[in-house]
């Protein structure tokens, strides 16, 4: 049988490590261990087995390129990658043959390259925002080198749709780049989409770009019976999802769609890797890809909506939990994100919760069981 490449040495100079070094790796495995037993602030699902797919990492897998193109470079998952490709884009409701996409690092990339793709066809664009936004979209408008105006948010943290129509009627030179959250990061809320297309149809405005950061809700939404609009049936242009939040993944990564026609015009043939250049990276996570299609496979539609049923009622189960306790308590429609009053700093670090000025949340995914959050309360409450 061949031998794996992790077997085989560095070179001639590989030795074992010293006792010190793999006690040092031992201790952090210990420490990740204990410190994943009370993770309740951050929308990473930690329930999750990848055992059967250790045997890759034997391998120096690099997705170069576009996954739906081919490439010098044979030592990848594309085929696997276009799988998953097409699972999200069914789940997002993109045109059959018509979407194009890949997998990213995570819901960063994935928001730079739907902003990037705007700027592309919209130079002279202006991207749209609200407050509540992820604090690495200032930072990927600073990159692009875009135009960008702050919108205010409402009081759940949803985008205020009257400030919209008043900025971008203001701003009437310029095609307008909307970047809508389908779940913000604080709270959970959802910029209503419909209203966002109905603005731009009174205001007669004639080119515009509509990108949804669904990282976290995007792969809630597809699941329930009454979903707020986000997808390209709704009218979207592209969206980022990432993949280590609600379907777990031992390494971050996530999931861009968008149209396939947008693509094809900033796309270019880079002769010596004999590949397309339409993603942000060059090199890119070959394993990542593995990761998802595998837990597609095992879980299919109705395990991921089994996952995203549980959450859902971890977070009901939580608010009430937490009234009992006397803490107010609440979400936004269709979220696991469960809001309430900023507790002592002890309890925040102990429980790795996520403070924002005068609040806090929680992420109800399944790991945050109810016996975790009763405890959870139980500090939270006392004095």
């Amino acid at each position: 049988m061949q031998k794996s490449a992790l077997k085989q040495p560095f070179s001639v100079y590989d030795h074992s490590l010293q006792i010190a070094d793999s006690q040092r790796l031992d201790a952090l495995y210990q420490k990740l261990a204990g410190e994943t037993a009370s993770f309740v602030g951050y929308p990473c699902n930690v329930r999750f087995d990848y055992s059967e797919l250790y045997r890759f990492l034997g391998f120096s897998v690099n997705n170069l390129g576009d996954p739906f193109a081919t490439s010098n470079f044979r030592i990848n998952t594309h085929e696997f990658e276009r799988e998953v490709l097409e699972r999200f884009a069914e789940f997002f409701r993109a045109p059959k043959d018509q979407f194009w996409g890949y997998v990213t690092n995570g819901g960063t990339e994935g928001n730079m390259y739907g902003l990037y793709l705007a700027r592309e066809l919209h130079p002279q664009g202006i991207v749209y925002y609200s407050e509540d936004t992820h604090y690495s979209v200032a930072k990927i408008i600073h990159v692009l080198g875009v135009r960008s105006i702050m919108i205010r948010s409402r009081e759940n943290g949803e985008m205020d749709t009257d400030d919209l129509r008043e900025t971008i009627r203001i701003h009437r030179d310029a095609p307008p780049i909307v970047f809508a959250n389908i779940g913000t990061t604080m709270k959970g809320a959802v910029d209503n989409i419909a209203e966002i297309k109905k603005l731009m149809r009174e205001l007669a405005v004639p080119q515009y770009y509509l990108h949804s950061d669904a990282a976290l809700s995007g792969m809630i939404l597809p699941f329930v019976d009454k979903p707020q609009p986000f997808d390209f049936a709704d009218g979207v242009d592209s969206i980022s999802v990432s993949g280590h939040k609600l379907i777990g993944s031992p390494v971050p990564c996530g999931v861009v769609i968008a149209k396939k026609n947008n693509v094809q015009r900033i796309g270019r043939a880079i002769e010596y890797v004999g590949a397309m250049d339409t993603t942000i990276n060059g090199s890119r996570n070959g394993i990542a890809p593995l990761f998802l299609w595998y837990a597609l496979k095992r879980l299919g539609r109705e395990g991921v909506k089994a996952i995203v049923d549980e959450s859902l009622a971890l977070a009901e189960y939580a608010i009430e939990a937490f009234g009992k306790k006397g803490i107010p308590a609440w979400r936004n429609e269709n979220s696991i994100t469960v809001v309430f009053p900023r507790p002592k700093e002890e309890v925040m670090k102990k429980w790795q919760i996520a403070p924002y000025r005068e609040i806090a949340h929680i992420i109800t995914l399944p790991h945050v069981t109810r016996e975790v959050i009763d405890r959870l309360a139980e500090e939270i409450a006392q004095p």
